[in-house]
């Protein structure tokens, strides 16, 4: 039991999109009755992250079916607090309107980066986005005073459920700062004004380590999470990158966690051998597919993966 990797499925060597230099991160699947929706986020030429999609096959995820070749979602206005790139981490429908939860991020001095949760909307089915406010949806707080970003959101009973990534401090690895986080709960009920009572879901196993872009579904009455975690000391490409891992929950708070359960790891060469990072799950037709990106942080693309029994 287990995920079955169907390999790179977007490589963007095979693709000539001119305005991307690199990576397709982050991806973020969208259903349809033909097809599957993936937004994504690549890098432009000055090093800025922007949003597209490419479509695949429903019934078998490896084969593209389109390739956007336009950003979507390109960086905010001067002084906003996405004015140095966006990233999609979730899309939701809400009536006939699609939204697009993305992260936003500014450089910074102290640290390398600021980052905040905006909210883009489509009503053309999922092809062209506008911001709905200039500003974020979710952002520091008092309680929250470094950044909240990635969120994965579930809509039951008009309750919007969110799980998102809270920023908890920083550390100086070799006179870099790095980032520290966990994976969080808040809750809607319009899907733009969220309350966070600060509760943690997945805590830390060790002071150093980051779990990050939950990806949420419910199956048998349960919430089942993948996500990704690294440690701090390694983690780009080495033994502390990311993997992949799992946790159960009864209610959307109480969540229990075993990694061991994940049903994936890195292979032993190729792609996907150095990182496992940003699930994104998806249920299609009764099979779980599983959308994530590999080595460098999706630098070649992102792969996917299909749940076997």
């Amino acid at each position: 039991m287990g995920w079955r990797k169907l390999g790179m499925i977007f490589d963007l060597s095979q693709h000539n999109i001119k305005w991307i230099k690199s990576h397709a991160m982050l991806p973020t699947p969208l259903l349809f009755e033909d097809r599957i929706r993936v937004y994504f986020s690549s890098r432009n030429h000055e090093g800025q992250s922007c949003v597209t999609f490419v479509d695949v096959n429903r019934e078998d995820p490896s084969e593209i079916l389109y390739v956007h070749d336009r950003p979507i979602l390109e960086k905010g206005k001067l002084g906003t607090f996405d004015d140095c790139g966006t990233l999609a981490t979730c899309a939701v429908r809400n009536s006939d309107t699609v939204y697009l939860y993305y992260n936003g991020y500014n450089v910074r001095n102290t640290v390398p980066w600021s980052n905040a949760i905006g909210l883009a909307v489509s009503n053309d089915g999922g092809v062209s986005f506008e911001r709905m406010f200039e500003g974020a949806v979710v952002d520091r707080t008092n309680k929250e005073p470094y950044f909240a970003v990635s969120p994965c959101i579930m809509i039951e009973n008009d309750v919007w459920h969110m799980w998102y990534t809270s920023g908890i401090g920083w550390i100086t690895v070799k006179d870099i700062p790095e980032p520290l986080y966990v994976i969080k709960y808040g809750y809607s009920y319009n899907g733009i004004v969220w309350h966070r009572d600060d509760i943690t879901c997945i805590p830390q196993l060790n002071k150093q380590e980051a779990n990050a872009r939950p990806a949420i579904i419910k199956s048998n009455g349960r919430y089942k999470m993948w996500f990704t975690y690294r440690g701090s000391q390694d983690f780009r490409d080495g033994i502390d990158s990311y993997r992949i891992g799992y946790a159960e929950a009864e209610d959307p708070i109480h969540w229990n966690r075993d990694d061991s359960k994940a049903g994936i790891g890195p292979s032993s060469e190729g792609w996907d051998s150095k990182m496992q990072a940003y699930p994104a799950v998806i249920e299609v037709d009764g099979k779980k597919y599983m959308f994530y990106n590999g080595n460098s942080f999706g630098y070649a693309g992102f792969g996917c993966a299909v749940w076997e029994e």
